[in-house]
Formats: structure tokens, sequence, C-alpha cells
């Protein structure tokens, strides 16, 4: 019997503006192909499209959907998914890609939310696909953030937010409703990410020292083999992932607070503050103090690179 083939997933990392964290891809060049791309692959963050035209497929490690125009995507961070269109088609569409964490927490802590695991599950593991005529309001509504987003008018950061927190609200109430009654036609078990524990334990525990081999117990996987899977999804190691994550956590508190930069070291896990700033220069391309300082001027742009996909797929 031949082996079946194993997925190829790819990581795309979205440094996201740090002022105002969203990213909207839209215009007349994200016409999708319907040549399947061969990969999956997972973001950073909360990934929502809409189908402005056409049809086709969305495929996920164990299931595939169908999705027509006016249909709203849902795909949490952790689920690996690719989507191509119908044959002899090229659909159009809208993304909006949102870390509601940072967005909403000037205004909206995440913290209010009383049920914290329901939240977590909605940003991380939550995906479906909804037909317009099923969601309408959910449709304005993305329609409305997306217009804000390429109008740009007067204090329009503002209105985004309070329109994603409606969104954001209304979704992990729908995302409830589906595991309870299981209405998303989409959704089932056999998705989950391998490394996604974790992934999870890292978004958690990334303050504490662990030793790596706990990562691999996490993911019943032996620390080679955990290694190994773990940089060929990421494309890095998961010692370096973690430093990633401390970079990007200390960049909030430097950002929005007047702590201190030894403080803020020991806050997201160093022990030294000269490693602290090694590393923080390496990845952000300048030490932690300059670039509080360039921060304070500049807000609406971040120092950091894209390194995510903005590019349509190409056949």
């Amino acid at each position: 019997m031949a082996k079946h083939k194993k997925a190829i997933i790819e990581y795309r990392n979205y440094n996201l503006p740090t002022f105002f964290p969203v990213l909207l891809l839209s215009g007349e060049e994200w016409r999708i192909s319907d040549v399947p791309s061969g990969r999956l692959h997972f973001h950073n963050c909360m990934e929502i499209g809409i189908c402005e035209s056409d049809s086709g497929t969305m495929e996920f490690m164990s299931s595939t959907d169908h999705f027509s125009e006016g249909d709203i995507t849902i795909v949490g961070s952790d689920i690996s998914h690719t989507t191509y269109s119908s044959p002899g088609t090229a659909s159009k569409w809208s993304y909006l890609f949102i870390d509601f964490e940072e967005l909403l927490a000037p205004y909206f802590p995440m913290s209010l939310f009383t049920d914290q695991d329901s939240l977590h599950h909605f940003i991380h593991n939550y995906y479906a696909i909804l037909p317009r005529g099923n969601h309408p309001d959910l449709y304005q509504l993305v329609l409305q953030i997306i217009h804000e987003l390429k109008q740009k008018d007067n204090n329009y950061q503002f209105l985004v937010r309070g329109l994603i927190l409606s969104l954001l609200i209304k979704l992990l109430n729908l995302s409830e409703a589906a595991a309870n009654k299981k209405i998303s036609s989409i959704e089932g078990s056999g998705n989950s990410l391998v490394i996604a524990p974790a992934l999870d334990y890292i978004r958690i525990n990334y303050a504490q020292d662990f030793p790596m081999d706990d990562l691999a117990a996490l993911c019943d996987m032996s620390p080679t083999h955990f290694r190994r899977t773990f940089t060929n999804i990421m494309g890095e190691g998961p010692l370096s992932y973690l430093t990633h994550v401390r970079i990007s956590k200390a960049s909030v508190l430097l950002r929005t607070t007047e702590m201190p930069v030894l403080d803020i070291s020991e806050e997201v896990g160093f022990h030294s503050v000269s490693s602290f700033n090694r590393h923080f220069a390496e990845i952000m391309g300048i030490p932690p103090l300059k670039w509080r300082k360039q921060m304070s001027y500049i807000h609406d742009q971040s120092v950091l690179k894209y390194t995510g996909w903005l590019v349509p797929p190409k056949a």
C-alpha cells in the first residue's frame, strides 16, 4: 500500500505595525490561482478573508471545504491551511491579519473577557467558512473594516478598533456556539497543528526558564524529532522562536511603559541586560533604548520589516 504523502507546512510570520497591528491585503492582484500550492501554511496572527468573486476550495490538515463569492473565512493562528480556486477561475480576495490582543490592549485588555479559555481557543484554533446569506451582519462588518482601512479618514484607527472589537465579540459567540452545536461545516479535531501544544506553552510561559525537552514531551515526541519538526515548520528552532517571542513582548513594554530596560529584560525572561540588548538589536535592528526613543516619535509604523506572504500565490 502506498504511503500517504506527508503535508508540507509553512510558517508565515507577519510583524504587524507596532501601534496599529492590522494588515489589509486587498486589490485586483489578490486573485488566487486554481492550482493547489501543494503545501499548507499558518500564521502568527488571525486571518480573516472575504471572497469577492468566483469559488474554490480551502484545504486543511485532514479536511477540505468549498467557498463561494461572499463567504467570510476565519482562520486561527495555529490552523494549517491553503486556498485555491475552482478550475479555470481566479477568485478575488481581501484579507485582514489581526493581532487582537495588541490592537485592543490600550483600550480593552483581553483580561476583561470572562472566559479566557474560549478566547484563546478562538484566536489560535478556530476556523470556519461563513456564507454571506447566513451571516449578513458579519459580512457588512468586515466590509466596513476594509473600507475604513482603505479610506484612512481622520482618527480611522479608533473607528477600526471599535469595529474589530465588535467583530471579535460576534465571532467569539459564534465559535462558542459552534463548539456546542457543531454548526461549522469544517470543524474537527484532525486539523490541530502537531506542535500547537509547544506554541501554546511558549505563549504563556515565555518569561520562565524551562528545558526544550519539556516542549517535546508536550507534543509526545522525542527531543530530536521535536526539534527537527519544529524547525521544519517554523523555519527556526524552538529556542530561537522563544527568543523572538520574548523580544516581541519586550518591544510592547518599551513602547507602552516607562519601565527601565533592566526591569523589562528580566520581565520577559532574560538573565542579563547585556544578553537582552544583544538579542534585541539582532532582531529589531537597533538597541532597545534607541528603539524606544524612535517609537515615541513614530506612531504609525513598525521598525520591523514584514516577513510574511505579501504577494498572491503563483501557479
